[in-house]
């Protein structure tokens, strides 16, 4: 599925990482980690919703060379970034959206990444993300919305 989305505000913390010799499957998750050990989500004002957003951004060229992580929130676009966080304003474009399926224990995100990067999709390597709403709450059967920028 193809869809629009306008821009929008993400407030979170951050990682700078790579998917070279698999520093990114060691840093993402410590990046998740840290987010919940030092309960982010409270230092975060004025969250449009619950959805918890996983950025992928400041591509360096693609995939495959470095790149930033972002964990947070949709916040409005005039939100003042707290001290010790960082911001993203994601640009209007077009995504292609893509939807994870599986339990958590078995690294179906991942899984269904590795997928994306073996497609030819027209990508712009601007900004990408995973969506964790109410339909990601069941480890067992878990849904995650995967959007993909494109040119």
């Amino acid at each position: 599925m193809i869809t629009q989305l306008e821009s929008f505000k993400v407030i979170g913390i951050s990682v700078r990482t790579t998917n070279e010799n698999g520093q990114a499957t060691k840093d993402i998750p410590f990046l998740w980690n840290k987010f919940f050990i030092e309960n982010i989500s409270e230092k975060i004002p004025h969250k449009e919703s619950e959805d918890l957003y996983c950025l992928y951004t400041h591509y360096e060229k693609d995939h495959t060379t470095p790149y930033t992580t972002i964990l947070g929130y949709k916040v409005k676009l005039s939100e003042p970034v707290p001290e010790g966080l960082v911001a993203k304003i994601i640009d209007s474009t077009n995504y292609k959206v893509f939807s994870a399926k599986g339990k958590i224990a078995e690294g179906f995100v991942f899984k269904e990444w590795q997928k994306i990067w073996n497609l030819t999709i027209n990508r712009s390597f601007t900004s990408d993300f995973e969506v964790y709403n109410s339909k990601s709450q069941d480890p067992e059967n878990t849904e995650v919305d995967i959007y993909i920028a494109l040119n």
